[in-house]
């Protein structure tokens, strides 16, 4: 007996299987986790909720407040008119990634990812029966996604085209021009165009721009795990037209029929709370981003200067022994092969760690004379 074709076309996380490798005394840089804290006063509005009772199943689509938070949100930082009927309430942005490969491709059906781009992407896919073809950031274009890498790559097969800026991998950033020309790309071309948002508001000298305010057949995709420290609550969502989202609420029923209650009520908290904690976090990370790009480019390790998320790619020879002379200097990367083809000749180092941790990584990678 043998488990499906499907999952045996997909493996495990490289991201995790260095996460293993780490001990008590390695300064993990593979991880792509905020070390803040979550702010009290989302905690506290769901430990309240949960001690009031609020332990039930809420409706599949999420609660009315929280639906009704984002589509304020949604309104004023994006300019996406997405009403909440429109909006679905997920377990983290991963299972709404998830959601739009179950509900929107078929075998054989092509969808467009970006290379190097983040893993669940082509894994989630292959799980649909769909292709994932990659489209290269280039170097010249700062690793960002172009419309003419779009227009290029399209063919009679492609069904979606998924973007993500902030990048994860490289921490680059879209162009507005870039943005609008591939919405209407998808417009033009009845393609879904899947816009994965969740490091939005990790941004650094660059302005965001969502897809959705500029196309017809936009889904937007974000959460609160990387802008509130919230990796651990799970919580995410996913717009669309009435159309598409009642597709992917029966994708969201039979596998997670809704989101914890009590942590929406978490998230509702994060919307409509401070968000001076957002702006500390931001300023820390661009900190911390100056201090590693300088340093590795004077260890004469090319690092373009990423202007969002919390991740460097630098460029290196021979990644293999690059990241094994880390290991044993106690300090954890992840292969830049593991994001696709096109990323193979570099490195993801996260900055999500503290500017000491940080500041000592960089020693232990400088002493190993590169």
């Amino acid at each position: 007996m043998e488990p499906s074709k499907r999952v045996r076309s997909i493996n495990l996380s490289e991201i995790r299987k260095m996460f293993e490798k780490a001990d008590k005394n390695s300064i993990n840089l593979g991880l792509g986790e905020p070390d803040f804290n979550t702010p009290e006063h989302i905690i506290k509005a769901s430990s309240i909720a949960m001690q009031e009772g609020f332990t039930h199943y809420t409706s599949n689509m999420g609660i009315l407040e929280l639906r009704e938070a984002i589509s304020k949100k949604l309104k004023i930082d994006n300019g996406i008119n997405a009403s909440p009927e429109s909006i679905l309430v997920t377990v983290g942005a991963s299972e709404a990634i998830y959601m739009c490969m179950q509900a929107l491709v078929d075998p054989g059906d092509e969808v467009l990812i970006p290379d190097p781009g983040f893993l669940s992407y082509k894994a989630c896919v292959n799980l649909a029966g769909g292709v994932a073809r990659g489209v290269q950031l280039k170097l010249e274009n700062d690793l960002r996604m172009t419309s003419e890498d779009i227009n290029d790559a399209i063919t009679d097969n492609t069904k979606a085209i998924i973007l993500n800026s902030p990048s994860n991998p490289t921490g680059s950033v879209m162009e507005k021009e870039d943005v609008k020309a591939i919405a209407e790309i998808a417009d033009d071309n009845g393609i879904y165009l899947i816009s994965d948002e969740v490091y939005e508001k990790i941004i650094y000298d660059k302005k965001h721009h969502s897809p959705a305010k500029f196309c017809e057949n936009g889904i937007t995709i974000n959460g609160f795990s990387k802008s509130y420290a919230m990796t651990g609550f799970r919580i995410g969502y996913v717009t669309a037209n009435s159309e598409i989202t009642e597709e992917l609420l029966k994708i969201h029923q039979y596998t997670t029929a809704c989101a914890s209650s009590m942590i929406q009520k978490g998230a509702l908290a994060a919307l409509e709370g401070p968000q001076n904690s957002v702006d500390e976090m931001v300023s820390e990370f661009k900190r911390r981003r100056n201090l590693v790009v300088k340093r590795l480019n004077d260890m004469g390790v090319e690092c373009i200067k990423p202007h969002g998320a919390f991740y460097v790619f630098p460029q290196v020879d021979n990644p293999y022994e690059f990241i094994k002379g880390g290991l044993e200097k106690g300090v954890v990367m992840v292969n830049g092969g593991a994001f696709g083809i096109y990323g193979k000749n570099h490195v993801r180092l996260s900055y999500a760690t503290s500017y000491n941790q940080l500041e000592e990584a960089m020693n232990r990678l400088e002493s190993m004379n590169i």
